[in-house]
């Protein structure tokens, strides 16, 4: 067969599959141009999902006449004026997406340019450009996009639902509004406004909180952690939100490279690594974070989509994000996300009880239709000759002196079900998991050992033989010197078996076993990536869980103030190593709340 060049109209359609994946891709692209004019305002609607329509209208500088005919030529563009790929400050700088929408669409450009007597508009359909129209606009760009992928019917049948495509736009908008708070967004599906977002002003990091707090919600703006930090020549800035405040899915994780919204498997390693010892493998922070560095550091020319980018130097690119996440989230103390109380509250609520206002006796809301209600009432009444439930063993301070108001987390002021401590506040109560906070306290003085040199030892009268895998035997005795930095002298002994001589001195008495195969599977999990210290992580996390105060251990008053003031004074002591919460903590106004005096 003959090769042949293809004609321009189908060139356009092979290009347009690359950049213009679903209506989202076209949103995006359209949007960018929109901010690399300068707008300050930018206002979408979509019909459909974007098949019907999609319009794009900012107040930007706005393009001349013979601009429009230009602009719809493939590679044109005026971002790349020296032609250096390696010095890019645009978002766009292909000059491909207009091109590649109007291939497969009917498209019309309308543009004014600023100071300008009149608007023009030019009219694509399927690639075809049409002639130059005079128009009335008034200074700024409009391009309206009708039945998107019509010329490309096979790609059409690979669109969901209109409500998911609307999501997907949705998405694209917000992560482009985060990232410039100082223009204004507002996305409409025709008869209802889905985002709305007024341009924010003050220094970067108040005017950040202030959007992100828009698009990712209160929750976020309240238990979210500034930081600012720098590394030869590149910027770190954003918030990063509390452990205890996490999703299982990483839906609201947001990571921008020079403002450009990124989806990177290197900065989502990195975040996975900061958070390592505070969350479990399949919770997910809740974060929103700026990385600024010259354009000769990052390679953002990688995929037409420019959603991926490359780092001439991504170790240094990891350690800054490790860093700085983690000195942040230490200096955030004991701290707990406020959620945490919200989701108590909430459990309360969605059990159907209601303290305060409900039937007497029962804990049943006064909702229930009166004749059930009567015969729940009968149902739950206690039996004749009993006078309640057992009581639950617990341990109450009498006679207890000293001021709450001196400490954050209260004084105790009983212990429950040999599990929980019940501490007052100056304007509420705390109730500590005392397995779980002792677990973290364990874990940070592990981790200062480590600083300092070392984790005390101390020898077992009798050495402890524990079985295993020869898979696992391997693995322990090629960790063997990083084991002995934590504590543990461990060694082979034979095929199948390995003995502990020496344990970590904080642990006390323990559960050897358990203890030694549990490090065999935290080894066998952890990847080959992984640095040393984060490996030596897991591992105190593991000897922390086995060697922390067990539910089910009855406490006196010293023990338990011990306990509140020691989590006070240690960083990450609002969350076990695994995520969970070590406190909850009730404002009165939240008790009174549940028993309806407010």
């Amino acid at each position: 067969m003959t090769i042949r060049r293809l004609p321009e109209t189908i060139i356009n359609r092979i290009a347009a599959g690359e950049v213009v994946e679903r209506p989202a891709s076209a949103v995006k692209e359209l949007v960018e141009n929109a901010i690399d004019a300068g707008a300050s305002r930018i206002d979408v609607v979509v019909r459909d999902g974007g098949r019907a329509l999609i319009s794009v209208v900012d107040n930007g500088r706005g393009m001349m006449a013979d601009d429009l005919t230009l602009a719809m030529m493939r590679h044109a563009t005026s971002k790349l004026p020296e032609d250096d790929l390696f010095n890019i400050s645009s978002l766009g700088f292909r000059g491909e997406a207009l091109a590649s929408i109007g291939a497969v669409s009917r498209m019309t450009l309308t543009s004014r340019q600023q100071g300008a007597a009149e608007a023009w508009s030019l009219s694509v359909e399927g690639g075809k450009i049409g002639t130059l129209q005079p128009a009335a606009h008034p200074p700024g760009t409009r391009v309206e996009i009708c039945d998107l992928f019509y010329a490309t019917p096979v790609r059409l049948k690979f669109l969901k639902t209109a409500r998911t495509e609307l999501d997907h736009i949705n998405d694209a908008i917000k992560r482009l509004a985060m990232s410039h708070e100082d223009i204004g967004f507002s996305l409409s599906d025709g008869e209802r406004h889905l985002i709305r977002l007024e341009p924010s002003s003050g220094d970067l990091l108040d005017q950040r909180i202030k959007r992100l707090g828009a698009v990712m919600g209160r929750e976020f703006a309240d238990n979210a952690i500034p930081i600012d930090a720098e590394r030869e020549g590149a910027r770190l800035t954003g918030y990063a939100g509390l452990p205890t405040l996490n999703r299982g899915n990483t839906a609201k994780q947001f990571l921008f490279v020079n403002d450009r919204p990124v989806r990177d498997k290197l900065l989502y390693g990195a975040l996975r690594g900061a958070y390592r010892e505070f969350l479990a493998s399949d919770r997910h922070p809740l974060v929103a974070l700026f990385l600024d560095l010259p354009a000769d550091m990052v390679d953002i020319n990688v995929h037409p989509a420019k959603a991926e980018v490359r780092f001439r130097d991504a170790a240094m690119v990891r350690g800054l994000i490790v860093g700085a996440v983690r000195h942040a989230l230490a200096g955030a103390g004991h701290r707990a996300s406020t959620t945490v109380a919200s989701a108590a509250l909430g459990a309360v609520h969605a059990s159907g009880l209601s303290l305060g206002g409900g039937m007497s006796g029962t804990g049943y809301s006064q909702s229930i239709p009166g004749e059930l209600a009567e015969q729940a009432a009968e149902f739950y009444r206690p039996l004749a000759g009993l006078d309640g439930p057992p009581s639950a063993p617990s341990v109450v301070m009498e006679n207890a002196e000293e001021p709450a108001s001196d400490f954050p987390l209260g004084v105790a002021r009983a212990q429950l079900h040999e599990t929980y401590i019940v501490a007052q506040t100056v304007d509420g109560i705390v109730i500590v998991d005392q397995h779980a906070a002792h677990e973290r306290l364990v874990h940070e003085r592990i981790k200062r050992g480590i600083e300092e040199g070392g984790v005390n030892r101390q020898g077992l009268l009798i050495p402890e033989v524990v079985e295993l895998e020869e898979m696992s035997v391997a693995r322990i005795e090629a960790h063997g010197a990083e084991l002995l930095e934590l504590g543990l002298a461990v060694e082979s002994f034979g095929p199948g078996a390995v003995v502990v001589r020496e344990i970590p001195a904080l642990l006390g008495e323990c559960d050897v076993q358990g203890l030694v195969r549990d490090l065999a599977d935290d080894l066998a999990e952890s990847a080959d990536a992984l640095t040393l210290k984060e490996r030596l992580g897991d591992v105190a996390a593991t000897m922390a869980c086995h060697g922390s105060v067990r539910a089910g251990r009855r406490l006196n008053g010293a023990e338990m103030n011990a306990l509140l003031r020691e989590m006070e004074a240690t960083p990450h002591s609002g969350q076990c190593s695994h995520g969970r919460p070590t406190y909850v903590e009730l404002k009165l106004v939240d008790i009174e709340k549940l028993f309806g005096r407010r």
